[in-house]
């Protein structure tokens, strides 16, 4: 019963990590790392040590490049603090008003409208919104890749 209550909870737990690569709010790859250990401490299904703490660096990796990847995007486009801040907030309101475009749209927008709030120009907002959205477009892209692949070996653990 506890067995199947794991597998249940670590497919929860994946799924989420899913979800969370694309919002910001909810730290994807931790989440599906967490989905793997469910499985393995099931009675039937287990990982080795080595592969666990490989995931493990993975997760936590991926999570702390998740900050930088859009900050580096939106420098090396000359974004300003305020184009990286309405990129989080386009990407909020994109979410919920405009699904499932919102979240490739709303980013760059917000970007654009903070570059206009401190008085840019139109090319160079639109120069700083694109960045910013490359950014984050990069870090959502390697979030839904490790999460992927967390999600293909758990499946592919369940089928062994």
């Amino acid at each position: 019963m506890l067995d199947i209550l794991l597998i249940i909870l670590g497919f929860i737990f994946l799924f989420s990590g899913i979800i969370g690569c694309v919002l910001p709010v909810i730290p994807g790859p931790p989440l599906s790392y967490i989905g793997l250990l469910m499985l393995h401490f099931t009675k039937k299904y287990h990982f080795e040590a080595d592969f666990l703490f490989l995931w493990a660096a993975i997760a936590i990796g991926v999570t702390i490049l998740d900050y930088y990847i859009p900050i580096w995007g939106a420098k090396k486009y000359g974004a300003s603090k305020r184009a990286i801040w309405g990129s989080i907030i386009g990407l909020l309101f994109g979410l919920f008003l405009f699904p499932p475009f919102g979240i490739i749209i709303g980013p760059f927008v917000g970007a654009v409208i903070g570059e206009y709030s401190i008085g840019k120009n139109s090319s160079e907002a639109l120069r700083s919104g694109f960045g910013t959205f490359m950014g984050f477009l990069g870090g959502t892209l390697i979030k839904l890749i490790v999460s992927g692949l967390m999600l293909f070996y758990y499946i592919k653990e369940m089928m062994v």
